[in-house]
């Protein structure tokens, strides 16, 4: 891409879920009003920036578009995984202990029986 942001690649786009697509879609168009503004009142230093703004939000409704007519896939949303426990024994511990815990009968309750 050689013109735009580069937070806004096509890549990263596909990564979002629909609701930051939406909030990223506010934030350019925001901009866009801002950079209009400037620019109708001479304070305007960059005027490509308005060029890659509009073509960020082109991209941002192409992908939009895109995965309502299924052609692009909505990710997964990620859960956060918790952190694994440290073990602090040694793993002939464990395996000693292994064997040893397969082999003991499993406790069954008298309401289970019934």
């Amino acid at each position: 891409m050689a013109i735009g942001t580069k937070e806004l690649a096509p890549t990263e786009l596909d990564t979002f879920e629909n609701e930051r697509l939406v909030e990223e879609l506010k934030k350019a168009k925001e901009e866009l009003f801002n950079l209009r503004f400037q620019s109708a009142t001479g304070q305007l230093e960059s005027h490509g920036r308005i060029r890659a703004v509009k073509r960020d939000i082109s991209r941002i409704y192409t992908v939009i578009r895109e995965r309502e007519l299924g052609i692009r896939a909505t990710p997964a949303p990620v859960e956060v995984a918790a952190k694994p426990e440290k073990k602090t024994r040694s793993r002939k511990a464990d395996a000693a202990e292994a064997p040893a815990e397969a082999e003991a009968p499993a406790a069954v309750s008298t309401e289970e029986t019934k």
